[in-house]
């Protein structure tokens, strides 16, 4: 354990002001691509999102700069957000299409619920306006309150802007490997409590009845068999596990340790808004993602609304072993992840 207590650098270690200051982590899709994304589209007909892979929609000269981008988000700052979409031009199920068969090339769509979601829309479902903020996870992405820093169940989480609400919402991400370098230098004490278990819950609504009665205990922080570092979190499923039968309550180091997890993300991240037609991809092993409130004008018919994708990744990092009770699967490059471990989102 002593060995994980010392800073990990490199490029997935960044601090939100390095993201700042150098925005190359923004990267404009390639000349030519529009037109190569208008010609796949064309040739998939009536065929749905779901039918198709990134064989069916080919785009010889945009894919060599999406394994550039597979590349940085596993080897690199593990964060790409994309740029040169605009939704006014597709309509709705055309945008959904577009953005699966751009996701396709990065890697393999997940389910991300029991009853067969594979491309949600992360919008205000309350009919209100109201904030959420109790109960599951899925319950509060779909209110306009904030979000907590958290992690999805798959390798690489892709959201696309398909409209955004008049103010707020602003995407925050942190780099975990950030907070882990911080915590090594201001807190070892705390740092080790994070490596050792915390006890989750899931949620009924994401992953079904007989998932959700299993809580099972897992590392906040972790090394893989190669020594590459990975990090699955939300405090909601801690929250969730507690009171749960053979589940010891939190003790107050376990307390302290997410508090200044909680102070270091705030610290750290990066903050920006979404803007329309805008791909954010990120590494779930080596960031976690937030946003704060917003408000959508209904009236004027601003709303906002993400596209999500849960994907996994074949540039994958090889897992600890006792990580396959959340992935299923924890070998480099396996398809794991998702609200059924081991099963694709494309028809068969």
């Amino acid at each position: 354990m002593s060995t994980h207590l010392s800073p990990i650098g490199g490029r997935a270690a960044w601090t939100g002001a390095e993201m700042a200051a150098d925005p190359s982590w923004i990267m404009a899709l390639p000349p030519g691509a529009k037109a190569e994304i208008a010609a796949a589209l064309a040739g998939l007909g009536d065929t749905p999102v779901g039918r198709f892979d990134a064989s069916g929609f080919p785009l010889p000269g945009t894919a060599p700069f999406l394994a550039r981008v597979a590349r940085e988000l596993e080897e690199g700052r593990g964060l790409v957000r994309l740029t040169g979409l605009d939704p006014a031009d597709y309509g709705a199920a055309d945008l959904k299409r577009v953005f699966w068969g751009l996701m396709c090339h990065l890697g393999t769509p997940l389910p991300q619920n029991t009853m067969g979601e594979i491309l949600a829309e992360v919008t205000d479902e309350t009919g209100t306006g109201t904030a959420v903020s109790s109960g599951s996870a899925r319950n509060r992405s779909r209110s306009t309150g904030p979000l907590r820093f958290h992690t999805d169940k798959c390798d690489l989480l892709c959201l696309l802007c398909a409209s955004n609400g008049i103010a707020g919402g602003v995407s925050r991400i942190v780099s975990t490997v950030a907070i882990q370098d911080a915590m090594a230098a201001r807190r070892p004490d705390l740092l080790a409590v994070l490596y050792q278990d915390f006890w989750r819950a899931r949620p009924a609504d994401e992953e079904g009845e007989g998932m959700a009665s299993r809580p099972f205990p897992m590392p906040v922080f972790s090394r893989g068999p190669t020594g590459a570092f990975t990090s699955q979190y939300s405090r909601t499923y801690v929250e969730m596990a507690q009171g749960s039968p053979g589940v010891p309550p939190l003790t107050p180091q376990q307390v302290e340790a997410m508090d200044m997890l909680a102070a270091l993300a705030d610290e750290l991240c990066v903050e920006m808004p979404f803007e329309p037609g805008q791909i954010q991809l990120m590494n779930q092993h080596v960031t976690y993602h937030g946003r704060t409130a917003y408000a959508d004008d209904a009236t004027h018919g601003a709303k906002r609304n993400l596209l999500r994708i849960w994907l996994a990744s074949p540039l994958s990092r090889a897992l600890p072993a006792g990580h396959a009770a959340q992935w299923g699967d924890v070998r480099a490059g396996a398809l794991r992840g998702g609200a059924m471990p081991g099963k694709s989102a494309l028809a068969a």
